[in-house]
This record gives C-alpha cells, sequence and structure tokens, in this order.
C-alpha cells in the first residue's frame, strides 16, 4: 500500500469496499453498491460527492450534459462502481475520461460481481 496522501486514501476506500463485498457479497445492482459504500465511507469520516455531474465542453462550449459519475472521496479520488461479470476496457476508459474531465489524478474501478473483491479492482491514473 502506497504512503502517499492518494495511497493511502485509496487504502481506506478499498478497505471500505471490501467490508461491502463481505458483507452483501456479489450479484447485486451498482446502486446497492453505492449507497453501502457510501455508509462505510461516510464511517470513517470522508467527505463524499455523489452522483456528481461531471460537466462537459466542446469548442468552449459548455454543454447541457447529464454526465454523471458515480463518487468522488475528499474531492481527490474518483470511485467508479460497477456490477459486470468482468471489468472491460471500456470501464477503465470512462473512468480516465472523468478524471481528465474533472482534473483529478486518481481513481478507483470497483467492480463488486466478482467471488474475491481483490480481483475487481482497478486503480488508475491521469
Amino acid at each position: 500500500m502506497e504512503t502517499t496522501p492518494e495511497g493511502i486514501l485509496s487504502g481506506k476506500i478499498i478497505g471500505c469496499a471490501i467490508e461491502v463485498h463481505k458483507q452483501i457479497g456479489p450479484g447485486l445492482l451498482e446502486s446497492v453498491y453505492e449507497e453501502c459504500l457510501c455508509f462505510e465511507l461516510s464511517q470513517e469520516g470522508l467527505y463524499l460527492e455523489r452522483q456528481f455531474e461531471v460537466p462537459i465542453e466542446y469548442k468552449k462550449n459548455r454543454l447541457n450534459s447529464k454526465l454523471r459519475l458515480d463518487l468522488i472521496v475528499n474531492n481527490e479520488v474518483i470511485v467508479e462502481i460497477k456490477s459486470v461479470r468482468k471489468l472491460e476496457n471500456i470501464h477503465s476508459a470512462q473512468l480516465l475520461s472523468y478524471l481528465k474531465l474533472t482534473n483529478r489524478k486518481y481513481g478507483l474501478l470497483i467492480n463488486f460481481n466478482v467471488e474475491l473483491l481483490k480481483l475487481g479492482i482497478k486503480r488508475i491514473a491521469n
């Protein structure tokens, strides 16, 4: 585990995700995992922004976008929650786009639909 502030924060987020997975297991909707993860993160005293609307600018024009990312934790780490058979490259590309659009450096892609949660976690840096 990294000892940088981002690494420590990522470690806390992953620990909370593991607790959620341990309690309710795989096979549920993303919204259920989001709710449970937010509860755990709040218990850790972390600041959360849920369903954060990502501003989109195209050719110097702000678009009327409804693009939303799942969570931003402590205004630093974006967390994208999935409940899919397996993580695909497009999921990583989605999170990387969110990082670029919000000018954030670090993100976690967490797929709860796995037998062992550590197999469903991917860290992404911008």
